[in-house]
Formats: C-alpha cells, structure tokens, sequence
C-alpha cells in the first residue's frame, strides 16, 4: 500500500513538472493530482516538494532511457536508430496535444546556477542519454571521440528540438533535427554493427 502511494506520488510529480514545470508545480497540487495527503507526501518525502521533484525526474529520465534504448536496440543501423527515436519523440508529444515535453529540461531549466540535488538528478539524467547513445556508436564501430561528441550532439539536438516542437505545436522540428542528426552519423561513414 505504502509503495502504491509513494508510486503514485512520484508518477503525478513527474507529469506535473513536464506539462507546468517545477516551479509552477506546488506540493498541494501533487497531492491532489496523486491523491494523497499532505502528510503521505512528507512521510515519503521529508524534504518536501524538491525531494518530491528529485524522485520524479529520476522516473521520467528513466521513462526516457527506455524509449531510447528502444530506438537504439531496434535498429542495427545508428543513423536509422536516430531517425526512430525522433519520429517517436514527435508521435508522443503531437498525441499529448504538445503539452508533455521532457520534464528534465524544465526542471535544469528552472533550477540552472544552483548546486541542488535537482540539478545534479538532471545532468546525471542528460549524461545517462548520452552513454547510452555513445555506447550505440561504439558497438557500430565509430571511433571513441566520435562516439562522444555526437552523443552529446544527439541528446542536445533532441532536447533542443523538442522544446521547438512544443512551443510550434508541429512535430517538424523534431523530424528535421532527426533527418540531419541521421544525415550526420552517415557522415562518419562508419556501418552498423558487425561490418
């Protein structure tokens, strides 16, 4: 019962933040939208509505690590791997009626200068999505410099994107950025794995 609470807690938190961003999301609201109490909230989370936060961005980072990981394992092809990920980003916000973007980015947005516990959650987060697309070049045979830099070229360029789609109301953005993130692994000139 306890874990279905806390459960609960952390998944209203982790919507609120993408669809209103941290600051706009306060501690009553969570309990309303989570259906707890103020007090279950505090039982779960001592330090209030940033403890709150910090478990709801680590959900949602993990959220996305799923959906990259599935982008990633589903092609063979780095480039394609890419372009999947990106037409799935635009598929899902477009259906969310462009209100559910990333809430990592809301919250490092919010929270940037700061040397808070959220702020770390979210640069741990962008760091993880980055591995993992480094690690997807590497196992394709990209040189490891390579492998980083776009990497982190990848995860700005969707993060970027999105917002752009959001605030456009159009999933172009995000297509595009896919087509020239795709265009830009070929470059390289390096195959999928296995060649």
């Amino acid at each position: 019962m306890e874990t279905s609470t806390r459960d609960r807690i952390v998944v209203a938190t982790a919507r609120l933040i993408q669809r209103q961003g941290y600051v706009g999301t306060g501690i009553k609201q969570i309990a309303a939208e989570s259906q707890a109490t103020l007090g279950s909230i505090y039982h779960f989370f001592p330090g209030g509505k940033e403890a709150v936060a910090v478990a709801a961005i680590r959900y949602s980072a993990r959220e996305f690590t799923a959906l990259l990981e599935d982008a990633l394992d589903g092609e063979a092809d780095p480039a394609e791997a890419v372009l999947a990920c990106t037409r799935r980003l635009a598929a899902e916000l477009r259906e969310s009626g462009w209100v559910d973007g990333c809430p990592v980015t809301a919250a490092a947005l919010e929270t940037l200068g700061t040397a808070s516990e959220l702020q770390q959650v979210c640069a741990d987060a962008l760091n993880g999505w980055e591995r993992l697309v480094r690690d997807k070049l590497l196992g394709c045979g990209f040189p490891a410099e390579a492998a980083h830099e776009l990497a982190t070229t990848v995860i700005s360029a969707l993060e970027g994107a999105e917002v752009t789609a959001q605030v456009n109301r159009s999933e172009e953005p995000l297509l595009a950025a896919g087509r020239q993130l795709a265009r830009l692994v070929r470059s390289y000139g390096v195959g999928t794995p296995g060649r």
